[in-house]
């Protein structure tokens, strides 16, 4: 599929700022399945940028305002193709105790934020018993959205786990971070996922649409055989089943606040206020070529 993406976010200050330092986090990344062709930044007021990546692979922009001013715009426009990704392997529970699985695993397989075990997790953990790692992904996606209400303004960025267990409700970020928990107490590594989703409706024509940030995440699945190399595969607990051509990543981390698309820092005694909008528009294959 192909697709243009605008993320236009925009801070108003009740007061004058200075020193607004900022790290995004916006850029698609380009894997084996998805490329990003085209890609631009504009900031107002203007401002100096570098780039690098960041420990997990990330492109981290980094700006900064010295001046005074009293608004920050932020503008990122980007073109992107992307595939569907290959069959998931079906490999066994031996397959998380090989040396390749260990060493593909890394930080992702360490318990949550080192945080004590949380309480109320029994039940959910005991549902995603299966005869292989694949099974027990493939429940877990159906297992969350029945268990808890997909409810916007139910937790907020920093709600925590827990809090979706008390609450009952949540968005994707609180999904994600539930799964995460889980799939790692069953031993299979697992990660946070940040991107954009095209969610129109199969049986509709549109071409363009409003949209939020997305959070999914990727599992680390041993192969079929046994031998060869452990293979992430992503899957989208908000909706149901394994991630496809329609999610556009941005990149990964342990969980939300290694791959926050927009973090920063002003002095000033102001407050701020936030307005950010992301336009997805599904193109025409033939009509975005480029030369």
């Amino acid at each position: 599929m192909h697709f243009a993406i605008r993320f236009l976010t925009e801070y108003h200050y009740d007061a004058p700022v200075t020193d607004n330092l900022n790290a995004l986090r916006v850029r698609p990344a380009t894997t084996s399945t998805q490329r990003c062709d085209e890609f631009h930044t504009r900031i107002e007021p203007e401002a100096r940028v570098s780039r690098h990546l960041d420990y997990f692979g990330t492109e981290v922009i980094e700006f900064g305002i010295p001046t005074s001013h009293e608004q920050l715009t932020i503008d990122v426009r980007a073109r992107v193709v992307t595939s569907a990704p290959p069959d998931p392997p079906e490999g066994s529970w031996d397959g998380l105790l090989t040396p390749a699985y260990f060493d593909a695993a890394g930080e992702f397989a360490l318990p949550w934020q080192d945080q004590p075990s949380i309480a109320g997790l029994e039940s959910l953990h005991d549902a995603l018993e299966a005869e292989c790692p694949l099974e027990t992904l493939e429940t877990l996606c159906e297992l969350i959205p029945d268990r808890f209400e997909y409810r916007p303004g139910a937790t907020y960025v920093g709600s925590t786990v827990s809090d979706l267990l008390d609450m009952g409700a949540g968005v994707c970020q609180d999904f994600v971070h539930l799964s995460l928990v889980l799939l790692r107490r069953r031993g299979i590594a697992a990660r946070y996922v940040s991107g954009y989703l095209w969610a129109a409706p199969h049986d509709e024509g549109a071409d363009s649409m409003e949209l939020d940030t997305h959070a999914w995440l990727e599992a680390l699945l041993p192969c079929s055989d046994g031998r060869g190399e452990p293979v992430w595969v992503s899957a989208d607990p908000t909706n149901r089943g394994l991630a496809g051509e329609a999610h556009v990543k941005i990149g990964h981390g342990r969980f939300y606040s290694d791959v926050p698309p927009v973090k920063g820092l002003y002095m000033g005694g102001a407050t701020s206020q936030l307005e950010a909008a992301v336009t997805m528009s599904r193109l025409d294959p033939q009509t975005s070529a480029r030369a």
